[in-house]
């Protein structure tokens, strides 16, 4: 027996005045209504209802009962109620797992932005390393992959990034700026010590001519490193030339901190999205944030840091 729909039934009866109207006022059939209020009878071992042919009365434990039954069901639309606001308004704890680069240089610097609009949500951001698919810890997960997610998640584009070779204009006026990538040996490098860049350095010409693969290894590197903010720092203060994606140094390029090496060649792009685990009951602040996202970053498939910073590959 479903005891909160008999409940409902019983007090509807006892407001309607009549099991004919209740079932008229609830769009039952007048047998489901009398059936319900008797199960609820038997179930609580107790008659409720005096019934004759012309009007229905309480009987004593019915009355005490109606009295409870109705904070009972005031207590389940205030819960409701609750539950409801918790997806339409705007504020609460928003729990975000983001890479500590996204978080440093693309999050940080646009969240004033959001507080302004959102003050009473709360974020709480936990970067612990790379982050490459949905956690469903969290209420919305910021990660990156080179190839389309695939899970049991919603997952919506934020944008695109290249990794592009850069390197301090101090460094390259003291070292020459590379015009092909085969003068890269010539060079100090700053590499992620990773499996991908053991198998070698591809390089392919912007209107995709040409492809070139160059030997790297750690040992062979000035920095060799997986912590891609250290690269970052090392590169901003001349030590060699980096690869780092473009939302890591967009804000270095337009302050001419840094200055893009070989243009015309592309290395590798990756993809920036939004994930949550799922698109049920998604409360106020997470569609707000995700929104926030997806107009701050394009939604687009391409990349928006490039073309800002006035420096996209070239064909």
């Amino acid at each position: 027996m479903d005891q909160l729909r008999a409940i409902k039934v019983f007090v509807r009866v006892i407001d309607e005045g009549s099991f004919a109207a209740a079932a008229r006022a609830l769009d039952l059939a007048p047998a489901v209504v009398t059936r319900l209020v008797a199960e609820l009878e038997e179930h609580l071992g107790t008659r409720l209802l005096n019934r004759t042919t012309r009007r229905l009365s309480l009987t004593e434990i019915g009355e005490a009962y109606l009295e409870r039954a109705r904070r009972i069901l005031a207590d389940v639309d205030e819960a409701a109620a609750l539950a409801a606001s918790a997806t339409q308004e705007v504020r609460g704890l928003l729990r975000v797992l983001c890479p500590p680069a996204i978080a440093v240089h693309q999050l940080a610097k646009r969240l004033p932005g959001f507080h302004r609009e959102f003050p009473a949500v709360t974020l709480e951001i936990t970067s612990p390393g790379p982050v490459d698919t949905v956690d469903d810890s969290y209420d919305l997960t910021i990660f990156l992959t080179r190839e389309v997610p695939d899970g049991e998640f919603i997952a919506r584009r934020l944008a695109r990034s290249e990794f592009i070779l850069c390197a301090a204009p101090d460094y390259l006026d003291r070292r020459g700026r590379p015009q092909h990538p085969h003068e890269l040996k010539q060079h100090d490098a700053l590499v992620p010590p990773t499996a991908a860049m053991m198998r070698g350095l591809t390089l392919q010409r912007g209107d995709g001519s040409e492809e070139i693969t160059l030997p790297m290894s750690p040992h062979r590197a000035t920095l060799a490193t997986t912590h891609m903010d250290t690269n970052y720092a090392a590169a901003l203060h001349g030590l060699g030339i980096a690869g780092l994606p473009s939302f890591m140094v967009e804000d270095a390029l337009l302050e001419q901190a840094l200055e893009r090496v070989l243009p015309q060649w592309r290395m590798f792009g990756t993809t920036l999205w939004a994930g949550m685990p799922t698109r049920k009951y998604v409360p106020a602040r997470t569609r707000v944030f995700l929104d926030f996202l997806l107009e701050v970053f394009g939604g687009e498939d391409k990349d928006p840091w490039l073309v800002a910073a006035g420096c996209a590959t070239c064909p």
